[in-house]
């Protein structure tokens, strides 16, 4: 009988996105070309650092903000500050330290212009210095009494959910997780503890909880929809700051064998769509 460690294990999320865009205007005002940040109209939280997001004009003529870029939308990664400033970079390694100094260059728009924003998320991420993590699928009873013969059958075993546990040692900068040959993304612990006290966009994510990477190519790992429901920071004296980072499902739950699906991206890291608007799968060899 083989004995599994968990060592081969590990969480990956992402981020979902809004399904709403944000809409606002941006006044020239707004922008401050010498600090490289601007400000327009969204609810505190609804957008934090590491996100990456599209702006794009509501009335499709050029996006007047990023220096040099003449195409109705920009896609990339935000730093927000603490008085709700933006900042656009390049990569996630730069939005995280938020460093102005590494910011895109701005140009001052010419008129109010007329913008949507949405998140962008499409990759998941690998999440750093989990040192455990606990999750649990429950059956619920259902009441079927009053149903068909048909519903009955379908629904005789109950609704299935799930909640769980992730603890981690506390960290606001990236970090290794030791899967960073497979996906060369890393994400911090203290993202999700931001994700929990968002206001407009929600702590909504999916998770992939990897029970073993083992074997090559027949990885084991749960799959679900889930809600950041709580987060709790340990702090002890001459011990490591660690969290403790508590989520419930939303969707179905399913336990796969296999490799997870990957899906061909274009040079931006946008995903390469069919004709049907479908993103393309890598087939395993």
């Amino acid at each position: 009988m083989g004995i599994y460690l968990g060592d081969s294990g590990h969480v990956e999320l992402l981020r979902e996105s809004l399904n709403v865009p944000l809409y606002s205007d941006l006044d020239p005002a707004d922008v401050n070309v010498d600090r490289k940040r601007f400000g327009f109209d969204f609810p505190h939280g609804a957008l934090i650092t590491g996100d990456r997001i599209e702006i794009r004009t509501r009335d499709n003529k050029n996006l007047e903000l990023v220096a040099g870029h003449d195409f109705p939308d920009w896609d990339g990664y935000i730093g927000v500050d603490d008085a709700g400033g933006v900042a656009l970079y390049e990569t996630l390694q730069l939005a995280l330290q938020n460093n102005r100094n590494a910011a895109i260059e701005l140009i001052e728009p010419s008129y109010v212009q007329p913008i949507a924003v949405r998140n962008t998320q499409i990759r998941y991420r690998c999440i750093a210095n989990i040192t455990n993590y606990e999750i649990t699928t429950t059956r619920d009873t259902v009441d079927i009494t009053t149903l068909g013969e048909e519903f009955k059958t379908q629904y005789a075993g109950g609704l299935i959910s799930g909640q769980g546990t992730l603890n981690c040692l506390w960290q606001y900068e990236p970090g290794g997780c030791g899967c960073e040959e497979r996906e060369g993304f890393i994400e911090y612990p203290h993202y999700l503890a931001q994700l929990c006290i968002r206001t407009v966009q929600g702590a909504s994510f999916q998770g992939r909880f990897y029970l073993d990477t083992s074997q090559k190519d027949a990885y084991v790992w749960y799959e679900a929809e889930c809600i950041v429901t709580n987060v709790a920071m340990n702090f002890t004296a001459t011990q490591p700051v660690t969290c403790s980072i508590q989520f419930v499902t939303t969707g179905k739950i399913a336990l796969h064998m296999g490799m997870p699906p990957a899906y061909l991206l274009q040079e931006d890291g946008n995903l390469l769509l069919a004709e049907s608007g479908e993103p393309i799968e890598i087939e395993s060899t």
